[in-house]
């Protein structure tokens, strides 16, 4: 079965097939009507790469240094909230498989896995992405579990300061914490393997906060959070507090702008996120791979970045890397993979991936994946 997929659509496709309609939809959806998810994939497929001939790249070096750590590969598994919602098990198979190729996973505040099993199964291959709620003592509770799980890296989400209509969601009704209706149980009746699966693991649900209905949670989380609560309050002074508060590496998602990077390097982070969050917040913004150019030349050469939102191919890799990110983050696919094929899917992706991304770097003339750089983006068609 795994000969069917030779790209991130194919796994696309396949997981449209075997998940229920509002389940797929909620994944693969955006903001608005969604042009800024376009323009992400749109803007990174524009971009051309410079050939070269009569290098020997017979040897290939794909491991790279980021936030003083080795990885296996240049990139990761971006933060995504309810991920067992999607494929039953996903959690544990994406720290599995993290684990396995000693590359990070961002786990997501809406984890439906409790942030402490997830590190643990990943073998401390782990960042936890911090959504700052409407209760500061949970924002705290979350901070301080983080640090007592043994995470060294938080990325704080700050491109939410109100929850964008995802106009999918709203008209298939999904919402969380999830809820059956007439309407989800003939589409869940469509896909019966999936609704099986599902029952067997336990209804997915976010499991590190509380909702101010269910009161506090048994692994830790305060009653106060919620999805769509508006997020308008966190600013600079939330993040100069949050710096103080966690001594380890710090990350700001959700950079889209060359003057909020440089702010956001003057407040003491060690890395900045550039992403428009997949097209899933402002249906408006350009694609992130537009601004990565112009958030490096403002950061400087040597500060690191961190990029997502449109990548589907060990191509795309090369190009974000050469457009300047130091290291890259893929979301969806991971998910399209487990959907479309459990865990021997998303280890397929990841193969193709890789394999992409090596050849690509051989027709560049490239043996090791550090020497991507600007020189190789043709600019002047």
């Amino acid at each position: 079965m795994l000969k069917a997929f030779y790209s991130v659509e194919d796994f696309r496709r396949g997981a449209r097939r075997r998940m229920p309609h509002m389940i797929f939809d909620a994944l693969d959806g955006a903001a608005g009507t969604e042009r800024a998810s376009r323009l992400n994939m749109a803007a990174l497929e524009n971009i051309r790469l410079q050939s070269r001939i009569l290098v020997n790249v017979e040897h290939r070096e794909l491991s790279t240094t980021f936030l003083d750590r080795q990885w296996d590969l240049p990139f990761g598994i971006a933060p995504m909230g309810m991920c067992n919602l999607f494929w039953p098990g996903a959690d544990e198979a994406l720290a599995s498989v993290s684990r396995q190729r000693n590359m990070p996973l961002a786990v997501s505040t809406m984890a439906s896995s409790s942030l402490e099993s997830i590190i643990e199964r990943a073998h401390g291959n782990a960042w936890f992405q911090l959504y700052a709620g409407e209760s500061d003592e949970l924002t705290q509770t979350l901070v301080e579990r983080a640090n007592e799980a043994g995470y060294q890296t938080l990325i704080l989400t700050a491109d939410v300061p109100v929850l964008a209509p995802r106009l999918r969601d709203l008209a298939n009704g999904f919402e969380v914490p999830f809820t059956m209706g007439p309407r989800q149980v003939a589409d869940f009746a469509r896909h019966p393997r999936w609704v099986l699966d599902t029952l067997l693991n336990g209804t997915p649900k976010p499991v590190n906060v509380g909702s101010p209905e269910s009161g506090a949670h048994s692994s830790g989380g305060v009653a106060g959070f919620r999805r769509e609560s508006g997020r308008g309050h966190i600013d600079w002074t939330f993040l100069s507090q949050l710096r103080s508060m966690w001594a380890h590496k710090l990350v700001v998602k959700g950079v889209m702008s060359p003057t909020d990077a440089k702010m956001a390097v003057d407040a003491g982070v060690d890395a900045v996120y550039v992403s428009n969050h997949g097209g899933r917040q402002l249906d408006a913004a350009p694609g992130a791979i537009q601004m990565l150019s112009l958030i490096r030349q403002a950061v400087g050469p040597d500060y690191p970045l961190l990029f997502d939102s449109g990548v589907r191919s060990g191509e795309g890799i090369v190009k974000a890397l050469v457009s300047g990110a130091n290291f890259v983050m893929l979301g969806r696919p991971f998910l399209y993979a487990l959907g479309a094929n459990g865990p021997d899917g998303l280890r397929h992706l990841l193969d193709m991936l890789a394999n992409e991304l090596s050849i690509v770097m051989a027709q560049l003339g490239c043996n090791d994946v550090r020497q991507l750089n600007r020189a190789m983006l043709v600019t002047d068609l």
